[in-house]
């Protein structure tokens, strides 16, 4: 007799490696495809599709969306990244929506203040948010809409209300103590003092207003106009360093899309500032392994994922910085002869301690990156047009500090910066932070065949390896890619947290080898997907169960 409350177990990809059980099946589409952390926010892309956009005016919509729904992950007080194949160009392009430092922001005026370390939280966290200019400039090279149009989705949200969602409501819960720090931030984001409730209809009039400024006179109302002069003034009261000169004299930049080969798939990151260059170094440095035939049932297969990824890693924490102030190393770490020399310091019978970086020039210590609330999201139309796209704030409701009464909370990305005056991520004026946030896009063959990114602070290039691994050597399919285990490692602390199905034996083993187990929860990231299938080019689409989200088609 047959259980029709469990789910039937699916092959997990072309070449049948296996059988594996999904929390839910694969989203499959012809015309448009959206997916993401929220459900309503997905809706919003798919509305702008079903209206004749293209991906790329949906991808807009969607993040404008996820600022009314996931306030604490992303915003327009954030920044973004973007890489998008253009189907009548056939090309792939990238975006680098990143703000920069204040221009009085240096390492003696911050050490004089007392600090050692950029501050978490509060005004001398905030850098210039670069998700607004990020998003008009991909409308104008790329979209078919105008701001106002793929702002609407997002301006309803805000003005009408929405049902908080579960992972949210917990999140939002998370940051009580901060949001009630700032009375702008209390006042905006608090029902009488206290987070929203899973199942509570959440208003934002300040922030519906903030938008519609937005969509009437565009990308200028917030860098030149009334938004720009809040920002301000509330940095200005609080003793920060932002500016008004600084918002708007800033831009965001196209950038080529760092590249390498792995297995005969072509994987695409965006270049430093960003972390995606260590993603692609781990998989130079995987590819010596036959990992399928070890697979996840192996101590050794977790063992090499975990000591490649402390390898990259160290060079991420010795080298990543804004290649306008420093010339990182990119295309030695990037090279198929450095991953051999990496691999030679692998041993497979022992973790390492404190591996250093393998083109270090001076000793330094392993960046303090902390787990970040970020939106990642994917978008694929009938053209053939796909956008892998992520924005944040870094940490939840970012450095907690809202401009008045505009709904715009600001990020704390400057706490990536270093106040070591010998390390190339040191804030300087004008200099774009080490940045945790990463797109990611794959091709088969020259083709497009993957827009996906998982969010999650210093887990965003490491599980993009993990997801990859799970594809394209394990032969798993984009939903299943998603719901398998994950290990997280972080690199300052040295220790290695596992998914609970991650089986006992290979705990025992890891740790008889000299892993540090510990138990972490919500530092696994959060995972999304579309994938181009190459014979039928039906779009298929996969979602984490790790967030409230869900992928929309049709």
């Amino acid at each position: 007799m047959s259980n029709s409350s469990s789910r039937p177990r699916v092959r997990t990809g072309d070449r049948p490696t296996g059988w594996l059980s999904q929390t839910r099946s694969v989203v499959m589409a012809r015309n448009g495809v959206v997916a993401t952390s929220q459900p309503l926010a997905a809706q919003a892309g798919l509305r702008i599709l079903l209206q004749g956009g293209n991906a790329i005016d949906a991808a807009v919509a969607t993040a404008a969306a996820l600022n009314v729904v996931e306030p604490m992950s992303t915003g327009i007080g954030g920044d973004m990244f973007a890489i998008a194949y253009l189907h009548k160009s056939r090309e792939i392009v990238g975006i680098n929506g990143s703000g920069r430092a204040p221009s009085s922001a240096t390492v003696e005026k911050l050490t004089s203040l007392g600090f050692t370390r950029v501050p978490s939280t509060g005004i001398l966290s905030v850098t210039v948010p670069g998700a607004v200019d990020g998003w008009d400039q991909l409308l104008r090279r790329a979209g078919t809409m105008k701001l106002s149009q793929v702002l609407q989705p997002a301006i309803e949200y805000a003005e009408e209300g929405f049902p908080v969602s579960e992972v949210i409501a917990w999140q939002w819960e998370e940051s009580l103590l901060k949001l009630a720090s700032d009375p702008d931030s209390a006042r905006t984001w608090l029902m009488d003092g206290k987070a929203p409730p899973a199942g509570s209809v959440f208003k934002n009039p300040a922030l519906a207003s903030t938008l519609r400024k937005l969509a009437e006179e565009g990308r200028d109302a917030f860098y030149l106009g009334e938004v720009a002069r809040a920002i301000e003034e509330k940095a200005l009261a609080l003793g920060g360093l932002l500016s008004a000169s600084d918002l708007a004299s800033h831009t965001s930049t196209w950038v080529e899309p760092i590249h390498t080969n792995y297995r005969g798939y072509e994987v695409y990151e965006i270049p430093p500032n960003g972390q995606g260059i260590a993603a692609l170094e781990m998989l130079n440095i995987l590819e010596g392994y036959d990992l399928a035939r070890l697979g996840p049932d192996s101590p050794g297969f977790w063992h090499l994922l975990v000591e490649a990824k402390k390898l990259a890693y160290a060079d991420l924490s010795a080298h990543l910085a804004d290649p306008s102030f420093y010339q990182v190393p990119a295309e030695q770490m990037l090279s198929k002869e450095y991953a051999e020399r990496q691999r030679d310091r692998i041993d497979r019978g022992r973790a390492a301690t404190e591996p250093l970086s393998g083109i270090a020039v001076i000793d330094l210590a392993a960046a303090a990156m902390e787990e970040g609330d970020t939106v990642y999201l994917a978008t694929a139309d009938q053209w053939g047009n796909m956008v892998s796209f992520i924005n944040s704030l870094y940490n939840g409701f970012g450095s907690g500090i809202t401009a008045g009464n505009t709904g715009v909370v600001l990020q704390n990305r400057g706490a990536l910066f270093s106040l070591d005056p010998r390390h190339p991520n040191r804030i300087e004026p004008g200099k774009r932070p080490y940045h945790t946030i990463i797109p990611a896009f794959v091709t088969r063959e020259g083709r497009p065949w993957l827009s996906f990114g998982v969010m999650g602070g210093d887990q965003q290039s490491q599980a993009h390896v993990q997801v990859l691994v799970n594809m394209i050597d394990l032969g798993m399919n984009v939903q299943a890619a998603g719901d398998a285990a994950r290990f997280h490692h972080s690199q300052a602390a040295n220790t290695l947290a596992l998914e609970t199905s991650i089986g006992g034996p290979v705990r025992t083993e890891l740790e008889r080898i000299g892993h540090r187990l510990v138990q972490e929860t919500g530092t696994f990231g959060g995972y999304q997907a579309i994938m181009r299938n190459s014979t039928s080019d039906s779009l298929l689409a996969g979602s984490d169960p790790r967030k409230d989200g869900a992928a929309a088609g049709y």
